[in-house]
């Protein structure tokens, strides 16, 4: 019996994955506020064309887990999205597909307070789940703004 069980307790400690592989595939909302805050330094130092390349790069360090950075001006127009490149030149001011008017509140809020959270709801990278989202955004002084989001 006590063989048994030993062979079963070793079978399940081999079968396990190492906790490495467990980690959380999602990021936090301050890790989402981190890279936010990341881009937009790079935008100060290096400028918005070599950042949006940078923000586009899908082996870049812009991009982790589910996040990603996306920037967009305050009439509506996306600039960069690298995980939807074909929203790129679209005017998306009076997208609400999943019930939110999520870049129209993103506007405002960069308007009002030049950065803040904004909560919605979006498809989760990999899937059709619509799930939870909360978005930090930053403004910036050349009329747009970019902002980085997590799954909640």
């Amino acid at each position: 019996m006590i063989r048994t069980l030993f062979a079963a307790m070793l079978a399940f400690t081999l079968a396990a994955p190492p906790a490495a592989a467990i980690a959380p595939q999602t990021a936090s909302p301050d890790e989402a506020k981190a890279l936010a805050e990341q881009a937009h330094d790079l935008i100060k130092d290096q400028g918005a064309e070599t950042a949006f390349a940078a923000f586009a790069d899908a082996d870049g360090s812009y991009r982790d887990r589910d996040l990603y950075v996306f920037c967009m001006d305050l009439e509506g127009e996306m600039l960069v999205h690298p995980l939807e490149p074909d929203l790129v030149g679209r005017n998306l001011i009076e997208f609400d597909q999943y019930g939110d008017a999520l870049f129209r509140d993103m506007i405002a809020q960069v308007k009002e307070a030049g950065e803040g959270w904004i909560k919605y709801r979006w498809p989760h990278p990999g899937s059709d789940e619509i799930r939870d989202k909360t978005t930090y955004v930053i403004g910036h002084e050349d009329g747009f703004f970019c902002g980085v989001g997590a799954y909640r």
